[in-house]
């Protein structure tokens, strides 16, 4: 056996020797190393244990294991902290995927999500010196949302310094509220400038933490037929999805036999295609007022149902933005308190929205928002349109029918096209294989703001903090610096550094 295993590592050594610019393949097992070191180190050892795991199938290259542990720890110290090196292994285990896996270990973060919350920490870490990371994006783009999935109105409803990513300010010459598509462009050169490449049409279908190795698994199916798949292996994981990955359309009862047109905000686009039509639209938050105000812009007739009180603020009061003088009042006055002040304000500017079927909830808009997450609205011209009888305001629906729909106090209005303004929900309970975290009923981080960014294990979280890109922003900077204080070759050893033959087999040793 001694013999044979000399023997076995003369031939790879000759093949490295030999094609020293190319990919070494060893049976099954696909091998590559991106600007490689020029003595050719790497290869030589992993084909190795490469060889010896796949070919010959025993476990007596254990022993020569052994013999090279004083070159493990310095190979394993590259791959973890050198960004020439990727390595990528062809799995031979048995795989849910059409296609057998590749498993890719990341020597930085796998960061799930290409919007403002996974550029920003991808941003962070990189200023903080930790590469390599890789971001994986299910999308063709970065900010697939602003981008696919937004309204031709829209523009950020808080001013442009509370929108910001860390360490690149918008633009000087933006206004004060950004259009989507100047947003956009600003997330875009913003991954240009720090040079984040996402993996793009990467859907994640799984990530778990192997407790053997101490490493974060995520598997990943890539392009639209899905049926290539990649597993990526890291020992730090940043869920970036935000919390809004995936629509809510609520069941209706009778909503399959309406006949008209039936869509979410996030296909509605203008309402040009709705002139002179009837239109329900169901859901009273920000996106509902606006569609609303959007589709009186365009001779249609819009209705909005609203079934729980909401909180209408002007979105500017006292010359400055509503947001702000938030900020403000809270660092002067408890939160009661600043409801209160706000409240006054609103009442003085907007009048008493009770007169309009729009009852405001008993906890004031500060306190509901800390408490529940629910965002008041930010008035735009919506409420004028209210009050002028251009938006009718219609209480719960009890069902819809083929051209109309029916609500809770008996009457029935005639409608062409049902919108649905009734907002997004996060789908980490899909993927993710941890329930300590998050949480299985909402999709969230059970701990409290402000630690609802770091989990155990190397899991973190950003974009769930219902604090909008402010909070992203800050969750990604502190992600960054604790990730930070593990990237040295010497703290990682200390909490373990898991070996190759670990990464190829797993614990199943």
């Amino acid at each position: 056996m001694v013999l044979f295993a000399y023997a076995s590592i003369s031939v790879i050594w000759s093949l490295h020797s030999s094609a020293a610019s190319s990919a070494t393949v060893v049976e099954s097992v696909d091998l590559t190393v991106f600007s490689s070191p020029a003595d050719g180190s790497f290869w030589g050892f992993s084909g190795l244990i490469v060889f010896f795991r796949r070919t010959l199938l025993v476990k007596s290259h254990q022993l020569l294991l052994d013999l090279m542990a004083c070159w493990r720890s310095e190979i394993e110290g590259k791959i973890l902290h050198d960004p020439r090196y990727e390595v990528v292994l062809r799995s031979s285990n048995e795989s849910i995927f059409e296609t057998e896996a590749q498993v890719v270990y990341v020597p930085g973060a796998i960061i799930v999500g290409a919007g403002p919350s996974g550029l920003a920490v991808a941003a962070c870490l990189k200023e903080q010196g930790v590469v390599g990371s890789v971001v994986l994006e299910r999308s063709s783009c970065v900010a697939s949302l602003w981008q696919h999935k937004t309204y031709d109105r829209l523009r950020l409803h808080l001013p442009k310094r509370f929108c910001q990513l860390p360490l690149a300010p918008l633009p000087a010459d933006l206004p004060t509220y950004p259009t989507t598509q100047q947003f956009v462009a600003y997330l875009e050169a913003y991954a240009r400038r720090f040079d984040i490449r996402p993996r793009f049409n990467h859907t994640v279908v799984s990530a778990e933490f192997d407790g053997g190795a101490k490493l974060w698994r995520v598997r990943a199916v890539v392009g639209e037929d899905r049926r290539a798949a990649v597993e990526y292996v890291s020992r730090w994981l940043v869920v970036a999805t935000g919390e809004n990955a995936e629509e809510v359309v609520p069941d209706i009862d009778g909503m399959a036999t309406f006949r008209g047109p039936v869509v979410h905000t996030s296909s509605y686009k203008s309402g040009g295609e709705f002139q002179g039509k009837r239109i329900l639209v169901v859901g009273c938050g920000n996106s509902g007022m606006e569609v609303c105000l959007d589709l009186c812009n365009h001779n249609a007739r819009p209705s909005i149902v609203v079934r729980d009180a909401v909180h209408i603020l002007p979105r500017e009061m006292l010359g400055r933005s509503t947001f702000g003088l938030c900020m403000w009042l809270l660092r002067w006055l408890p939160v009661r308190a600043a409801d209160r002040v706000l409240l006054l304000l609103s009442r003085l500017t907007l009048g008493d929205t009770r007169r309009y079927g729009l009852p405001r909830p008993h906890l004031g808009p500060l306190e509901l928002k800390a408490l529940s997450g629910k965002t008041p609205v930010l008035d735009v011209g919506a409420l004028a349109k209210i009050k002028s009888g251009h938006v009718s305001v219609c209480p719960a629906i009890k069902r819809l029918t083929a051209n109309g729909a029916e609500f809770i106090d008996g009457r029935f209005e005639p409608f062409d096209a049902v919108v649905f303004a009734t907002g997004y929900k996060s789908n980490v309970p899909t993927w993710l294989k941890d329930r300590e975290f998050f949480s299985e009923k909402d999709g969230f981080p059970r701990k409290a703001i402000p630690c609802s960014w770091k989990g155990e294990r190397g899991l973190y979280a950003v974009g769930f903090t219902r604090q909008g890109l402010m909070g992203a922003s800050a969750d990604a900077t502190r992600i960054a610096d604790d990730i930070k204080q593990w990237w040295t070759v010497a703290e990682t050893k200390q909490h373990g550094v898991v070996d190759l033959d670990t990464l190829m087999h797993g614990s199943e040793a």
